[in-house]
């Protein structure tokens, strides 16, 4: 019997994510849906700012925002006359650091017939009409046995559920998913067509009114579709009634003064009710569960596909590295580690959201404009408290070889960080951008290609299934030399960033751009550099050669001056395993190992 290294089980956004993440670092990956035909759900109207760089990684942004749209001024009503418009994005703007300020709008099917595409590039295809029906760790917990309603076992190195809600995957580990499900609160679902030219198609139409509220939302590049949500009709004894096409005719006409009849057509009919569950953990040996198979909240803000797929890229490289050998299967403990406490924010945060909507839509002119806020575009997502988030202090302390650095609940002041809070105080004090710590979010930033002259960003330098090394100033090239002669081969590429004014004659390998604005310098604390390493800003490392580790999910990992190379060393071998030579990292800055 062959043994796959990875079985996703559900083929939603998180597991097609997942699914080609691995398949481009060459796993032997499958993906089965117990569905006999695509998937197809009305719910998730697209991905946020954060979905969308990974979506950008994986190769795929360009084809979502050519299928999609941007999100659309909303259109308040009372009593069927319009009271007030909201853009929740009028002040909201690309930066440097951050070039996709908002989502975008969507179709789920439309995103997930993308990714698809993208998985058959790499020879993956959707395995449907298969239902996983058992679970049993094979002998020596060296693979998994997995069991199908047709009668086939089939085994694989690990198996990631990612099968929603109602998780076959979570269930058969006997995993509690405790939490609550308001069955008050019903929503009516469905995609419907209007007659064309019922309403302005540049427009997000919500009716709110004492008795109940429609919803409705062009669907991009479609001429009559619309997503139609409704608070739901309901019998005599006030029980909601199941969604129907003539029910949601009825409701339009109540609530918008448009005639049923504009209302042509009505599939993909749900009802949803708010649920704040989350499982009692992630992984249960060699089976990991994501997305909503591990965690569902309320819909405000729309972070539940875009939480899924973000679960999808934290856990994508651990399983990669893993699978590769360099790393040790403990690596896939900080999955765990790192998204519960995501999860269980992210349930706070939407709950919260929920309730503040409620009480906006109480108010003529209130709607959904109240869900959004900074904190549900995913950019400000990080891991401070991982034990991946490493000061150069506390990797210094691994500096043995050992993988494991010591654990810490976050960074400490003075550990050599990027950044401390007292710091992050004074930057914003002084008006500058406090440095990023490690386990933030990696800044992009716009800056030129030093061999072609072209136009790149950051990101684009990160984009791929590897980890990078940024070197900041002259002294950072040794350390970049010895970085590639020993993890070259094992999935770690260096880039050196000069100063627009840096004397290039130090050259150091791999790829190499030219911050010619200043962009990468202020995102990462650089501050100002004369290129000689005696630089004039006040972020910590500004004016020191230093060297920064970026995940392959664009956090960073460690921040170092260049210098400690043992530090650099230490965190690399952790992610990578041992390197070629240990002697090429002979502790510039510190004693011979």
């Amino acid at each position: 019997m062959g043994v796959t290294d990875v079985l996703i089980v559900g083929a939603g956004p998180t597991g097609l994510v997942l699914a080609c993440d691995l398949a481009r670092r060459g796993a032997a990956v499958r993906i089965v849906d117990r569905s006999p035909v695509p998937p197809r759900t009305s719910r998730a109207k697209g991905p946020n700012a954060r979905s969308l760089e990974i979506l950008d990684d994986l190769g795929v942004a360009g084809e979502v925002l050519a299928a999609g749209s941007a999100p659309l001024p909303m259109l308040k009503y009372r009593d069927r006359l319009p009271v007030a418009e909201t853009d929740p994005w009028a002040d909201s703007a690309p930066s440097p650091d951050a070039p996709y300020d908002r989502g975008r709008l969507i179709a789920q099917w439309r995103l997930e017939e993308i990714l698809r595409d993208r998985l058959a590039g790499y020879g993956v295809r959707v395995e449907l009409g298969r239902e996983v029906t058992g679970l049993a760790e094979g002998p020596g917990g060296r693979h998994v046995d997995v069991a199908f309603a047709e009668g086939r076992t089939e085994r694989a190195r690990y198996v990631v559920g990612c099968d929603g809600a109602h998780s076959s995957v979570r269930k058969l580990l006997g995993i509690g998913f405790e939490g609550t499900t308001a069955e008050d609160q019903v929503m009516v679902c469905g995609d419907v067509d209007l007659a064309d030219g019922a309403l302005d198609r540049t427009r997000w139409h919500q009716w709110f009114d004492e008795d109940g509220a429609v919803m409705l939302c062009p669907i991009p590049r479609t001429r009559t579709g619309w997503w139609f949500q409704a608070g739901p009709e309901r019998d005599g004894r006030g029980r909601p009634l199941a969604p129907t096409a003539d029910g949601f005719r009825r409701l339009l006409a109540r609530h918008t003064g448009l005639p049923g009849p504009a209302l042509t057509r009505a599939e993909l009919l749900s009802t949803y009710r708010v649920n704040v569950r989350m499982a009692d953990r992630f992984r249960a040996g060699r089976v990991l569960l994501a997305g909503d198979a591990a965690h569902v909240h309320a819909v405000a803000g729309g972070l539940g596909m875009n939480t899924g797929i973000q679960d999808a890229f934290n856990l994508g490289w651990k399983l990669g590295l893993v699978l590769a050998g360099h790393a040790g299967p403990e690596l896939l403990d900080t999955y765990e580690e790192e998204r519960f406490p995501v999860a269980a924010r992210t349930l706070d945060l939407t709950s919260e959201r929920l309730r503040a909507t409620l009480e906006a839509i109480r108010r003529p002119g209130g709607g959904l404009d109240a869900a959004i806020t900074p904190d549900t575009t995913g950019l400000g997502v990080g891991y401070r408290w991982s034990s991946l988030a490493r000061g150069h202090a506390e990797a210094r302390q691994a500096g043995d070889g050992s993988p494991e650095a010591p654990d810490a609940e976050a960074p400490k002041a003075g550990d050599g960080s990027t950044a401390t809070p007292d710091a992050e105080v004074r930057a914003a004090r002084d008006g500058e951008r406090p440095a990023p710590r490690p386990g933030d979010r990696a800044p992009d930033a716009p800056c030129v290609d030093a061999a072609t002259g072209a136009r790149t960003r950051l990101h684009r330098v990160f984009a791929g299934p590897r980890t990078t090394v940024l070197g900041f100033g002259p002294g950072s090239a040794a350390v970049l030399r010895e970085v590639a002669a020993a993890y070259g081969d094992a999935g770690v590429r260096t880039c050196r960033v000069y100063a627009a004014h840096e004397d290039r004659a130090t050259s150091a390998p791999g790829e190499a751009v030219v911050d010619d604005e200043g962009h990468a310098a202020a995102a990462y604390g650089r501050g100002a550099s004369d290129g000689t390493g005696t630089g004039t800003g006040t972020g910590t490392g500004t004016g020191t050669s230093t060297v920064v580790v970026v995940r392959p999910d664009h956090h960073l990992g460690l921040s170092a001056p260049a210098a400690d190379a043992r530090s650099v060393h230490a965190y690399l071998h952790r992610l990578h395993g041992a390197a070629r030579s240990a002697e090429r990292f002979s502790g510039i800055g510190g004693r011979r190992r």
